[in-house]
């Protein structure tokens, strides 16, 4: 395979020698890509070494061959790694200031980057624009990891190791992702239960994070159906678009309930990320309820049907469910305590817990959440942005489900 490895310029740049090196050893024939400042890094002669190739970062060398055209026309895939945050903009903005620049504006091949920043540089709303972006054009983000950075400090933002970024990688060519061959349901929003022609009860779900699962489905080779019930303005954005997203639309829990069994009867993989109401009015009026005749004091409520316990119930062999719960806990113990008892509850097979209150969880740019599955084993803790926290838990899919890359 003709793979282009672009490297940026980040100390996380040593890393990459060695993943260069797992690819030339796996059979690839590789060409590197060095910007200059990543020359700072890791030089020139280690680059052509590992693989076995010239390298330039200039525009301006092997002319006749059109190199910053053909490198791109040629790729099979490309790879940067470390993807700085200047980097991230770059390709949002679609600058061809050098040589790699202009290879990722002249390919057709699938582009997986590998963030490698600090925190704060990584939190960035800049750089959340920006990867959000990327991701609508079908760029792969791997990472970046949480840990130990240049600084001293520790956090999001160090990139991923070698081996992880060349599995990722090669996945996306050799079967179109992981989730390949998938058909999942998902769900997301807030379902709104009317009162009267004006008034509802709702909660304060933006549908981000349903969102943010269904675009990462999408992303590692899933054919996705969308159910939206109330989101945020612009959050089904990067999803209509999709091409292998569907999108449907309901309002009410029971409207809700009815596409989402329609949209999971032949679903590999169902997920209930939509915050859905317990509650409805017994009695919806036809006309504005006056609180001059007192009519507003006092709503009688009825309980929905379990939505989710019912996809329980009906599941085909070989389907996977997944659940998700907003809980508000005093403590981690508690959380987890929620967490498992919910999942009882409920049957299924993956159970997503996530802590919500004033800023968290909804209506805000990071999530974290807490996995457990069927044992009542914690088989994932991810924070970061919903997307980071989407893709933890399509990893933890694949390893209830058994297909898990090793």
């Amino acid at each position: 395979m003709f793979i282009v490895v672009g490297v940026t310029g980040g100390i996380a740049a040593y890393k990459t020698a060695h993943l260069v090196r797992l690819l030339v050893l796996e059979g690839h024939d590789v060409h590197v890509i060095p910007t200059e400042d990543a020359l700072r890094f890791v030089g020139l002669t280690t680059w052509e070494a590992i693989s076995r190739h010239p390298v330039t970062t200039s525009v301006h060398e092997d002319v006749s061959e059109v190199r910053h055209v053909a490198l791109g026309r040629k790729a099979d895939l490309v790879i940067v790694a470390p993807a700085t945050a200047n980097t991230l903009a770059s390709m949002t903005a679609g600058l061809a200031n050098d040589l790699l620049g202009t290879t990722l504006l002249a390919t057709n091949a699938p582009v997986v980057v590998a963030p490698a920043m600090h925190t704060e540089m990584w939190r960035h709303p800049a750089t959340v624009a920006n990867i959000e972006t990327l991701r609508s054009r079908g760029v792969v983000v791997v990472g970046p990891a949480d840990g130990p950075l240049t600084g001293g400090d520790s956090g999001p933002g160090r990139m991923s190791e070698p081996e992880q970024i060349a599995a990722s990688a090669l996945a996306v060519v050799t079967s179109g992702g992981d989730l390949a061959g998938l058909t999942v349901t998902i769900s997301t929003g807030g379902t709104r239960e009317p009162i009267d022609p004006v008034r509802y009860l709702g909660n304060r779900s933006s549908g981000r994070q349903g969102a943010e699962v269904a675009l990462a489905a999408a992303a590692r080779g899933a054919h996705v159906r969308l159910v939206a019930a109330h989101v945020d303005e612009g959050v089904l954005a990067a999803a209509s678009i999709h091409p292998r997203i569907e999108i449907s639309r309901a309002g009410t829990a029971a409207e809700l309930g009815t596409a989402v069994r329609n949209a999971s009867a032949d679903a590999d993989v169902v997920v209930m990320v939509a915050a859905v109401a317990d509650y409805r009015v017994a009695e919806v009026a036809d006309h504005k309820l006056s609180k001059e005749d007192g009519q507003l004091q006092t709503l009688q409520l009825v309980e929905n049907d379990d939505i989710l316990a019912g996809l329980v119930q009906a599941r085909r062999d070989g389907q996977t469910i997944v659940g998700f719960g907003a809980e508000t806990a005093t403590d981690a113990a508690e959380l987890l305590d929620r967490a498992r008892r919910k999942r009882r509850r409920k049957g299924v097979d993956l159970l997503a817990v996530n802590e919500v209150g004033w800023g968290k969880g909804f209506e805000a740019s990071e999530n974290r959440i807490l996995v457990v599955d069927a044992r009542d084993e914690v088989t994932a803790e991810a924070s970061g942005t919903k997307r980071d926290v989407a893709d933890a838990l399509w990893d933890s899919v694949l390893a209830v489900r058994g297909t898990a890359k090793a």
